[in-house]
Formats: structure tokens, sequence, C-alpha cells
């Protein structure tokens, strides 16, 4: 009987051992997957590629993204073809939420734009306030490149060259309308000896991609209208049944835990810090 008792035992520990094989090969289990639409910034600097283990391991749930302008992505989640959104324009944020479109919108971090242009500075602008160096850049006719793409970082320029008193100059010869993303962007500006917008995460990435001898630099930095700030929004499932109303939560929880806002924080490169958490 005693013999019989041992055989049994065995034959239990080695199903479950098969099945702890199994679950840790992955081979018969598969997280269950977010859906989110963010902007080119987020995935050009990596963050998204740092991130993304990080919220796996914590949560069991594997992220996926689309990276556009902040437009297309609120686009996405009006349709409801993602779970969830993390963009940089607020006042679009503000009318997808009123709109019913997104449910808990919650701040998560913060960088700032800074305006680029050759270290020759053609049209004089380096240390000049934002809006007075828009001005000058329209006066004199200098190259600009612009993302065109109603992005975050295109709806921030067109209320700078609002504030600088300039009409939109989307017909303007100097104006180039790239339509492209923010890497793209700015190497068009270098490669036009243009100047352009940009938000200071995905700039330190382009000068980390020329070995710290970028076409172009920052010349206007530190304006209080500079600021960045990032808000995560779940889709409303009341507007599509489809969404994963669960998933998005907590990823929105995870993005402004404790934990994450310090993982968030400590995301660097070349030694810089690209963005910095303000959670509330």
């Amino acid at each position: 009987m005693k013999a019989k008792r041992t055989g049994i035992r065995r034959v239990i520990l080695a199903a479950l051992a098969a099945i702890v094989l199994v679950i840790s090969t992955g081979a018969s289990y598969a997280a269950p997957v977010l859906k989110m639409a963010t902007t080119t910034s987020t995935d050009n600097t990596g963050l998204l590629d740092y991130l993304a283990p990080i919220f796996l391991a914590d949560t069991g749930i594997e992220l996926q993204w689309v990276s556009v302008g902040t437009g297309k992505a609120l686009e996405y989640g009006r349709n409801g073809d993602v779970d969830v959104v993390l963009t940089h324009d607020p006042e679009s944020e503000k009318k997808f939420v009123d709109d019913g479109a997104g449910v808990g919108p919650r701040q998560v971090m913060y960088n700032d734009f800074v305006v680029l242009g050759p270290s020759s500075d053609p049209a004089g602008i380096k240390g000049k306030p934002v809006n007075e160096a828009f001005g000058i850049i329209a006066l004199k006719s200098a190259p600009f490149a612009s993302r065109a793409d109603k992005s975050g970082t295109h709806m921030a320029e067109l209320r700078i060259w609002q504030a600088a008193g300039v009409p939109e100059p989307d017909r303007e010869s100097w104006y180039i309308q790239t339509g492209q993303g923010m890497l793209d962007t700015i190497n068009i500006a270098g490669e036009r000896d243009g100047y352009a917008l940009a938000d200071r995460g995905t700039f330190i990435t382009y000068e980390a991609s020329h070995k710290g001898n970028p076409p172009v630099v920052i010349l206007v930095e530190g304006d209080e209208t500079l600021k960045n700030q990032y808000s995560v929004i779940p889709v409303n499932p009341a507007k599509h049944a489809n969404v994963n109303s669960e998933l998005a939560t907590k990823f929105a929880d995870w993005l402004v835990s404790a934990k994450t806002q310090l993982d968030i924080a400590n995301f660097k490169l070349e030694g810089k810090q690209l963005f910095f958490p303000n959670a509330k």
C-alpha cells in the first residue's frame, strides 16, 4: 500500500512539474493584451521599450502600442480602436474627455519643448523669448520644419505662432510641412539649415545619434509656455463595448503609482533624464 501511494505521489508531482514547465515557457499561457495609442516621442525616446517589460512583470499584462501624433492617437481612442491613450496636448485631451470619448484622465509626466536651429543661428533667435523668436523666424522667412500633423507638438507650435502675432504660415514658402514624426522632422530641419520645435526627449535621442554633434542645436528653451505635459486616458467603455476598460484602468493606476513614477524618473539617455514624473 505504501508503494502504491508513493507511485501516485510521483505521478502527481510529475504532472505538477509539467504544468509549471509549460507555464514558464509560455507554451500554454498568453498574457492579456492592452492596446494603446500614444505619441511618437514616447516611442522614439525608447521610454515604452523600457516600461513595457516592467509593466508585464508587475501586472502580467502585455502592452502593445501604435505611436502617432496626439491628434491621431485621440482619433484611435474615439473610434474604439485602442483601450487607452497616452498623449500630450491638454486642450485636445480636455475635448476628448468632455465629448465622452475618454474617462478618468491623469497626469503622468512632463518634459519641455525646445526651439532648434543651426548653431550658426542665421535668424538670430538664440536666447530670445519663444514668442519673439517665432516672430523673427517669420520676419526673416527662415526655413522652419513643422510636423503639420495635429500632433501635440504641432498644436503647441500653432499656439506659439498665434501668441507671436503671426498668422499660421502654412502657405509660406519657408514653412516646411513634413507630415512626419518628430525625429524625421528634426532631420529635415537639419538638412535645410532650418528651425523646428521639438520635445527635449526626442532631441536628446537625436543628439545622441549624432555623437553629440548634431546639425541643429537648442537655441531657445526655458519658457513656461514650453512645458510639455503627458496624460493617460482610458477610452470610455460606454462608447465602445469592445475596449478593455479593466486593463486600461490597471495601466493608468500603474503609471501613476509611486514605483512607476520612480521608474520614469530613472529612465535616462546619455546620462540625461528625459521625462519628469508629476502624477497627482
